[in-house]
C-alpha cells in the first residue's frame, strides 16, 4: 500500500524535474536537446512552451588594441554586451505497446550579442547573431528487466543554422558584415532505465556531430568599395552526452540531477574564404570563439502539494567555454518551477530562474597558431541573468 502512494504522489514531477531551472549554458548553446517527453506515462501527448531569457553582461575597461584602424579608444570604453532571445519548443509523443516515439522542434543552438557602433571595441563586434532550427525524431524499445523496465532510445535529426556577423573594418573604419548558412543530419542513440513504482529513472543520451561542410553565405565589404563577396567555411555543432537519474524519495517527494559535457572544443576558429580566387591566410574574415569543452551539473528536490499542483527547486553550474578569449564564464543558475493539473488531460507549468554569471576578462593569446584577442581587451564583473520558462501539455 505504501508503494502504491508513493507512486501516485511523485507521478506529475517526473516531467517537472527537467522544467525547473531554464539552464545559461556556455557555447553556442541555448536549449540543447531535449528529449524528456518520450517519458510521458499516457500513449500521446502534445506540448508546446517558450523560455525566455534576460542576460545582462556588461563589458568594462574596453581597449582597442589594434593598430590598423587608429585608436577607438576615445569612444566608450563600456559596453552591453547581451540581448534577450526566447527558445521555443513544440513536441508530439505517442506510445504502441513497448514503442514510444517522439517528434519535436527545437532551438538548440544560437548567440545574440548586440553592443552596438558607439564602443572601443568595435572593430571586434557590432552584431552577432546565430539561430538554428532543429527537427527530430526519436524512438525508444522498453522491455522488463529485474524490478523495473530497460529502454533502448535511438533517433535522428535535421537541423539548420544561419547567422550574422557586423564589425568596423580597417581601414577605412567602415561597417562591413558576414552572413552565412547551412544545414545538415545529425542523430542520437541513447539507454534508460526505469521503476516506475518507485518514480525511479536513470537515462544516458548521446547526440552527435553535425558537419556543417557547406557554411556558405557573403561579406558585405561594400561600405568600404568591394562588393558584396561569395564566402565558404566550415564547421560542426558539438556532440554531447549527458546522464539523467531521479528517484522518488519518500512520498509526495522527488530527488533529480543531471550530468552533460558538451564538446565545445571542436569550434576554435571558423574561416571564410572567397568561393572564387585565392584565400587569405587566416581567411577572407573568421568567426573566432576558442571555446573549451562544457560542463553542465544540476540537481533539486520536488514535491506534490496535491492533486492539482507540485513544485520543484533545483541549483545548476555550467563551466564557462571561454579560456581567456571572450566572455563566457561559469554560471550558477538557481530555478524554481511548478506544475498546475486542472485536469488528467491539461498540464500547465511554468518557471523562473535567477543566475550569476561570474566575472573575468578577455585578451590576446595563441592557440594552435592562431592568435585570437589581437583587436580588443576588455574586462567584465559578476552579472546577473534571469529566465522564465511556461508550457503545456495535453494528454489524451
Amino acid at each position: 500500500m505504501a508503494s502504491r502512494m508513493f507512486s501516485k504522489g511523485v507521478a506529475s514531477l517526473v516531467i517537472l524535474s527537467s522544467f525547473a531551472s531554464p539552464s545559461f549554458a556556455g557555447g553556442l548553446e541555448r536549449g540543447g536537446y531535449n528529449i524528456d517527453q518520450l517519458f510521458d506515462t499516457g500513449p500521446f501527448s502534445f506540448s508546446s512552451g517558450v523560455t525566455y531569457v534576460m542576460p545582462q553582461r556588461k563589458l568594462k575597461n574596453v581597449n582597442d588594441i589594434d593598430p590598423s584602424d587608429g585608436s577607438l579608444n576615445s569612444r566608450p570604453r563600456t559596453a552591453d554586451e547581451t540581448e534577450n532571445y526566447a527558445i521555443p519548443y513544440v513536441g508530439m509523443k505517442g506510445g504502441i505497446g513497448p514503442v514510444d516515439c517522439l517528434i519535436d522542434y527545437s532551438e538548440p543552438f544560437g548567440a545574440y550579442s548586440n553592443p552596438g557602433a558607439n564602443w572601443a571595441g568595435a572593430n571586434s563586434n557590432i552584431k552577432t547573431k546565430v539561430t538554428s532550427h532543429n527537427y527530430g525524431a526519436t524512438c525508444s524499445y522498453k522491455f522488463d528487466a529485474g524490478p523495473g523496465q530497460f529502454r533502448l532510445i535511438g533517433g535522428a535529426f535535421y537541423q539548420e543554422i544561419e547567422g550574422f556577423k557586423s564589425r568596423l573594418v580597417a581601414p577605412p573604419n567602415v561597417v562591413g558584415s558576414l552572413e552565412m548558412s547551412d544545414q545538415s543530419w545529425g542523430w542520437r542513440a541513447g539507454v534508460a532505465y526505469e521503476i516506475p513504482e518507485y518514480a525511479m529513472r536513470a537515462s544516458l543520451v548521446y547526440n552527435s556531430r553535425v558537419d556543417y561542410d557547406h557554411l556558405d553565405g557573403t561579406v558585405d565589404l561594400t561600405a568600404a568599395g568591394l562588393g558584396i563577396i561569395p564566402v565558404t567555411g566550415a564547421a560542426q555543432a558539438p556532440d554531447s552526452l549527458e546522464l539523467k537519474v531521479q528517484t522518488g524519495i519518500a512520498p509526495d517527494w522527488l530527488a533529480f540531477g543531471n550530468v552533460k559535457w558538451t564538446n565545445w572544443s571542436l569550434l576554435q576558429s571558423i574561416e571564410f574564404c572567397p568561393t572564387s580566387g585565392l584565400c587569405p591566410a587566416g581567411g577572407l574574415t573568421s568567426l573566432d570563439l576558442a571555446y573549451r569543452d562544457g560542463w553542465t551539473i544540476g540537481g533539486g528536490i520536488g514535491h506534490k502539494f496535491n492533486d492539482k499542483w507540485a513544485g520543484a527547486v533545483s541549483l545548476t553550474w555550467d563551466r564557462g567555454t571561454s579560456d581567456g578569449y571572450g566572455s563566457q564564464t561559469d554560471t550558477w543558475m538557481l530555478g524554481l518551477g511548478a506544475a498546475y493539473t486542472p485536469t488528467e488531460n491539461i498540464e500547465w507549468r511554468f518557471a523562473g530562474a535567477i543566475g550569476l554569471m561570474t566575472s573575468g576578462e578577455s585578451g590576446t593569446f595563441t592557440r594552435d597558431g592562431v592568435t585570437y584577442g589581437d583587436d580588443v581587451t576588455y574586462s567584465f564583473g559578476n552579472d546577473l541573468v534571469t529566465a522564465l520558462s511556461t508550457s503545456i501539455k495535453i494528454k489524451f
